[in-house]
């Protein structure tokens, strides 16, 4: 038995997220391409760092100590410059001096900042875009919605221009669908829906969507405790289900600024199940005239490239491809798809039509032209296309051997020549690049090692030395880097990986239970092997309190072969190869005997809420103590990608498989529910069917449902969280958890 302490608490609550990224500063370099690509900048922290790779200058953007004196004496306001309270900034890249000025946004008002000068001064009549607008490429306007028609401003006079005027409820421009929603989320973030829109390069038109939900079926949550107290608060949504016949309806619209037109395409609107298909479309052509978007069917066994003709509204289809499960263009749903119009008209494709994930080229008239990545590995992102040498720099994984998720970067010709590897080691590279390219900045990391950032050239050479931070802080908290492992899956020869977390004060002699950390996909993966994987500080918090913490890519998970993702089609209700992760857990417990496999618990939020309750529920020998936050547990009456696109065709039979409930009388742990009454992704009614079952199984269940919260539940995630770590403590421990108390989570600032 573990007695924790307020301390232990206090310790884990460090290893979150928000918390432990200030112990490694420089960890997260995000570039901010600044016009022409050539320069960028970034933050660490509160501090503004600048970069021109190609004179090899790295310095920061301003001096941070003096415009702290000045903004203060400035503002009236005292202000140190580890602490700049600075958000929308904006460097100049026009001067000779890189950088300088500097526009940014404090205490409400609009300020610049010269470094040459060492002037302070607030500036009236420039302020930053709203979070909903989107600017133009120069700068002159900004597009929003207004009661669902599109709109531009002008930056300069602040005329209003409505480019369209036909929008009615729940037939409007530039919106997403309301299912999955982030309404709620974004209510209580205070931000208004931003327009989906693209401008074209030259700021003259824009490409944006119609949505039509008139006619769909809703769902109404109620919010209980609304804030100012009064009666409870109604809020409605449109969500289709799985199997409706009555979807979503998306048709594309040309504005143009200067001749106050619209153009619609020509024919049909097309159904859409998810929020991505209103963001797959791109401006194009060597004068960024022609618009190209990406077409998939409902079932999304056919991918489609079309070009749609800005002038006249008419789509011509140029490439295709079906298939007998998904067909994407992207091995992880949300990456940018890997297809690229060249200036020709060549068009270069990323495919799994081999059973891996390579790109081809096709002419114009979009007849293939030449294969031009093999092997087998995986394309994992396009880095930019340089079309005079006819040459392509990309992201692979697979690779290296012994560990197929580590990625490194390459280039080859277009006709499939000259295949080179411009990283060789053994470290993960998540590299980017800006929209022109001509270099790379690569961010190299293991679980072990902080990712050590630097700009490369087309060669793989340095130019410039970013960040290189270390892990003493965390290590001072009793951290220790996971281990990165591999198991054998459930059929006795998949290989299969994953990261096992130690507990803190480690001691080789005691045996400690264990807790599944569980994202089942299957539209990603996320046990990789980078320093900072996509768990939220979940696994390091869970290992402070004395659990050994696994995380496990099962079968069925995205990032590999075609045919390791497809263990999960037709196979949703598996959640990404639940019996693989019993395996790995099992083996590392033969390897390692301090894992007592005999306590096994698990976690998850939403996919990983599901996959919490099926544990329990398909292995309850293995499994005794659960805690399934937000989980959709009946995919059924889900959203319609997720069963319809990675599952397959949806009868009795599908639906029952998919779903949790048909196994509630299997419960014999220990378990908990979460979810939020707020919740229009996952909506609370999932959550709920799972206890009607149980409670007519007679099954004993816990369950909290939070007011106020939405599916991420950011505004009380502190109090989920420490609910999550007393359940685990209580029944995997077999003690009573301290009293601490987790403070509330920082949230994101907009523009910082």
């Amino acid at each position: 038995m573990t007695q924790l302490v307020d301390a232990d608490y206090a310790r884990a609550e460090q290893m979150l997220a928000p918390y432990r990224a200030r112990r490694v500063p420089g960890s997260t370099v995000q570039p901010q391409w600044l016009p022409g690509g050539a320069q960028f900048s970034y933050q660490v922290g509160r501090r503004h760092v600048v970069v021109d790779p190609a004179a090899g200058i790295r310095r920061e953007a301003f001096d941070h100590v003096r415009l702290a004196a000045a903004l203060s004496v400035a503002s009236g306001t005292a202000v140190e410059a580890g602490t700049l309270p600075i958000t929308s900034v904006e460097l100049d890249t026009g001067g000779d001096v890189l950088g300088d000025p500097v526009r940014f946004t404090a205490f409400g008002s609009r300020w610049e900042w010269s470094d040459t000068a060492g002037t302070c001064t607030r500036v009236e009549g420039d302020e930053p875009p709203a979070p909903h607008e989107v600017v133009s490429p120069d700068k002159a306007w900004v597009a929003f919605r207004r009661d669902g028609d599109i709109v531009v401003r002008s930056r300069e006079s602040g005329e209003e221009i409505a480019l369209t005027d036909d929008a009615e409820p729940d037939h409007d421009y530039g919106a997403m669908p309301d299912a999955p929603g982030s309404r709620a989320l974004l209510r209580g973030l205070g931000i208004e829906a931003g327009a989906v829109v693209t401008w074209s390069p030259d700021s003259a038109r824009l490409i944006t969507h119609r949505l039509d939900q008139r006619g769909l079926p809703e769902q109404v949550l109620v919010e209980s405790s609304p804030p100012g107290g009064g009666r409870p608060v109604e809020h409605r949504s449109r969500y289709p289900m799985p199997g409706d016949e009555a979807q979503p309806l998306m048709s594309w619209a040309v504005l143009d600024v200067a001749a106050r037109s619209v153009v619609h395409q020509q024919g049909e609107p097309e159904q859409i199940v998810h929020p991505v298909a209103t963001i797959h479309r791109w401006w194009s052509g060597e004068k960024g005239d022609v618009v190209h978007v990406l077409h998939q069917s409902r079932d999304a066994r056919t991918l489609e490239l079309r070009r749609l003709d800005p002038d006249t509204g008419a789509l011509t289809t140029l490439v295709g491809e079906t298939g007998e499960t998904r067909i994407d263009p992207t091995p992880q749903l949300g990456e940018t798809p890997m297809v690229h119009v060249l200036d020709s008209g060549e068009i270069l494709w990323w495919s799994q039509r081999d059973g891996w994930g390579h790109l081809y080229l096709y002419d114009a008239d979009g007849t293939q032209a030449a294969r031009v990545t093999s092997g087998p590995w995986v394309v994992r992102r396009v880095l930019w296309v340089d079309q005079e040498h006819r040459q392509v720099w990309f992201v692979a994984t697979g690779l290296v051997d012994g560990d197929p998720y580590v990625r490194q970067i390459c280039r080859i010709g277009l006709d499939g020549t000259g295949f080179t590897r411009l990283t060789d080691d053994d470290l993960d590279h998540d590299a980017v690049s800006p929209p022109e390219g001509g270099h790379i900045v690569d961010r190299a990391s293991s679980p072990a090692l902080p990712p050590r950032s630097r700009v490369l050239d087309r060669e793989g050479q340095v130019l410039v030395e970013l960040e290189a931070p270390g892990t003493a802080e965390l290590e001072a908290l009793g951290w220790t880097a996971p281990e990165r492992f591999r198991a054998t899956a459930a059929d006795g020869r998949t290989p299969v990986y994953g990261l096992l977390w130690r507990p803190h004060g480690f001691d080789p002699t005691r045996r400690y239970p264990v807790v599944d950390h569980i994202y089942p996909g299957p539209q990603v993966h996320r046990a990789g092997p980078s320093f900072d994987v996509p768990h939220h500080g979940g696994p390091e918090a869970l290992a402070a309190l004395g659990f050994a913490v696994v995380a496990v890519d099962g079968r069925g998970t995205a990032g590999r072969d075609k045919a390791f993702h497809d263990h999960s089609y037709g196979n949703l209700g598996g959640a990404g190869a639940l019996e693989d992760h019993v395996a790995a857990i099992r083996e590392l417990g033969h390897r390692h005997p301090w894992l007592d496999t005999g306590r096994v618990g698990i976690t998850g939020h939403s996919g990983g809420g599901f996959a919490t309750a099926r544990a329990l529920l398909a292995y309850p020998e293995f499994y005794s103590v659960g805690v399934a936050v937000a989980g959709n547990h009946d995919n059924g009456v889900y959203i319609p990608m997720w069963p319809e696109q990675y599952h397959g065709d949806i009868d009795d039979e599908a639906r029952t498989a998919i779903s949790n409930v048909p196994l509630a009388a299997n419960l014999q742990g220990k378990l908990l529910l979460v979810h939020g009454e707020l919740d229009d992704n996952v909506l609370p009614a999932q959550t709920l069917r799972l206890v009607d079952a149980l409670i007519t199984a007679d099954k004993d269940v816990d369950m909290l449902i939070v007011p106020g919260a939405e599916h991420a539940l950011l505004f009380r995630m502190h109090h989920v969280l420490r609910r999550t770590w007393d359940y685990l403590v209580r029944h995997l421990h077999g003690t009573e958890p301290p009293g601490y108390r987790l403070a509330p989570l920082p949230l994101p600032v907009p523009g910082a």
